[in-house]
């Protein structure tokens, strides 16, 4: 692992969420190179890591991961990594079976104004995309898709959002056309799965018919 200086703030991160790593965060303002070798940029203690394994270099069109060769392969959202791919926000990896990670982007930052709400029921860190409920840190940690969800709640507790501003915000402008009703309910009842999988005594994602969703968020007791 390497330090981050002042130049390196506003680079993307790649984050260890699960394994032998878990915790650490590397800047990707210079390519990385991920393996078992003592002298790759990040170093998995792994067996079933190869030696170089994955890399992850940052360009004009965003951090491209490829896997060099591996023997257990690279896994991208779930998926066996075949050729090159350019990081999304939020997006995770796998080396072989031993560590886990997470690509945050670099405007993926917390605003100064938005800081977790402490002593809520609900508490939610946008710069390390974590999210406790009910005192319990969750883990896995959510997908994207369902942190960006939560997130547009969190930020309006207590008001509600219409269904297309949640389309807009998880899907984006340019794709929310496309995204159906089936979808979005698909999403919010998947999130409603992990909140309650937690806490399960508590309604967090309120339905509001004819209007949106709302998030309530009680103190602690």
């Amino acid at each position: 692992m390497f330090k981050m200086s002042m130049n390196e703030k506003d680079a993307p991160i790649l984050v260890a969420i699960n394994g032998p790593l878990k915790g650490e965060r590397w800047p990707l303002d210079r390519p990385l190179v991920m393996g078992r070798e003592s002298g790759c940029d990040v170093v998995i203690p792994d067996r079933q890591v190869s030696r170089y394994h994955a890399r992850l270099t940052p360009g004009s069109k965003g951090v491209v991961l490829e896997d060099l060769g591996s023997k257990n392969g690279t896994h991208y959202n779930g998926n066996l990594l075949s050729g090159q791919v350019v990081l999304q926000d939020g997006d995770t990896l796998q080396i072989a079976v031993a560590q886990e990670f997470q690509f945050l982007s670099s405007d993926a930052t917390m605003p100064l104004d938005s800081e977790p709400m402490r002593g809520s029921r609900l508490m939610l860190d946008m710069r390390a995309r974590q999210v406790w409920v009910n005192q319990k840190q969750m883990n896995p940690p959510l997908s994207a898709q369902q942190f960006q969800l939560l997130w547009v709640l969190y930020q309006n507790v207590g008001k509600v959002v219409t269904r297309q501003e949640l389309v807009s915000a998880v899907w984006g402008d340019e794709q929310s056309a496309g995204v159906t009703d089936q979808a979005l309910d698909a999403l919010i009842r998947r999130l409603r799965d992990r909140l309650t999988s937690i806490d399960p005594d508590y309604s967090y994602i309120v339905t509001v018919r004819g209007h949106g969703m709302m998030l309530e968020n009680p103190t602690t007791d």
